[in-house]
């Protein structure tokens, strides 16, 4: 999700571009999330609780370091009963517009324990390095190391990881993830024909829940979003947080007509690159990114790409995460069977 909005006060009721001690003027803030200032420091307040892994009656969950320079780290679910045949294997990226989240966000941690456990999976939930500290193409390099990861410790026949390792069916891999997740999802699988051979890992598809992306032109459901000026209970993204995001994220220097903010920029000749054979979005009819993501699908599919488009109505940005509301829980169920339906045709 590019943002979760929250009804607590900010940092300490100071003002955009106002001076605050030695950190100098606040240069960019998204309201209760981040504030980044002239000498570069960010503060992120901890106003979304995070969880330790946990087991669940059917699900265990762990957490491994792979990069102590990058601190770079997964979260593993896998069921603790294995069952006679094995099961997908889905790389999941976090939302939260490159800036904020975390794969031990509690909202992150109950929707994917959930999700292993009714989709009948293994997950790996990926904890990226964000921006601005770490701009983009960080993160994208960050999943690659994750899939790299894999391959070597089942290569190395690592006992440490024979817990979920022994479930997967690494023939059977899903590149995944909601939001700015969705955007990394699908850069990742853009660039794994430039990463060498991942076998025995063969990647079946990609599955991106209200895919981040932009661009300088403004579609209608954004415009509509601008010129209210309003968020809707059923959204947890403004085009305002939405553009702060992509300051903070982009290299500097660009606008979000640099292909991994707009896949478009260069025409739809630049999706043929995707190195996977089926794809599913998911589009949320309140979310102000709808628009954007329809007309992706849509050039996607003249490429050829196999792709399901799951449209969720009533519900907005990140609803799956927020569960704000019993219709969102009603939708976050569909949802889940749309991704159980998908990874086991």
């Amino acid at each position: 999700m590019a943002a979760l909005h929250h009804t607590q006060p900010s940092f300490n009721n100071q003002q955009l571009g106002h001076t605050s001690h030695k950190h100098g003027m606040v240069v960019e803030e998204i309201h209760g999330l981040i504030r980044v200032y002239t000498d570069g420091r960010v503060e992120r307040p901890p106003i979304i609780p995070c969880t330790l892994p946990s087991n669940t009656d059917d699900i265990a969950s762990r957490d491994f370091v792979l990069g102590r320079f990058t601190n770079l780290w997964v979260r593993i679910y896998a069921p603790r009963r294995p069952g006679n045949s094995q099961l997908p294997l889905l790389i999941y990226f976090h939302g939260g517009g490159f800036c904020v989240g975390s794969a031990a966000w509690t909202c992150y941690h109950e929707f994917l324990t959930t999700l292993a456990s009714k989709a009948n999976c293994v997950l790996v939930s990926v904890s990226y390095r964000l921006a601005p500290e770490n701009r983009l193409p960080a993160a994208y390099d960050d999943g690659l190391s994750v899939l790299t990861w894999v391959k070597r410790v089942w290569s190395e026949g690592c006992s440490e990881q024979r817990w979920w390792l022994s479930q997967c069916k690494l023939s059977t891999v899903f590149i995944v993830g909601d939001s700015a997740g969705a955007n990394i999802a699908y850069n990742v699988a853009i660039r794994l024909g430039s990463c060498g051979s991942l076998r025995p890992l063969n990647m079946k598809g990609l599955i991106l829940i209200q895919p981040f992306f932009g661009a300088e032109e403004r579609t209608p459901s954004e415009r509509l979003a601008s010129a209210t000026a309003t968020r809707t209970s059923s959204s947890a993204l403004t085009l305002a947080a939405s553009d702060a995001y992509w300051r903070l994220s982009l290299p500097l220097g660009t606008n979000r007509d640099h292909p991994w903010c707009n896949p478009l920029s260069g025409g739809a000749s630049a999706l043929l690159g995707l190195q996977v054979p089926s794809v599913m979005v998911c589009v949320s009819e309140l979310d102000i990114l709808k628009d954007r993501t329809l007309g992706f699908c849509v050039a996607l599919a003249e490429t050829g790409r196999a792709v399901e488009t799951v449209i969720s109505k009533g519900v907005g940005h990140a609803f799956q995460i927020l569960h704000s509301s019993a219709l969102s829980r009603t939708r976050t169920q569909e949802l889940m069977s749309h991704i159980k339906l998908f990874i086991h045709k």
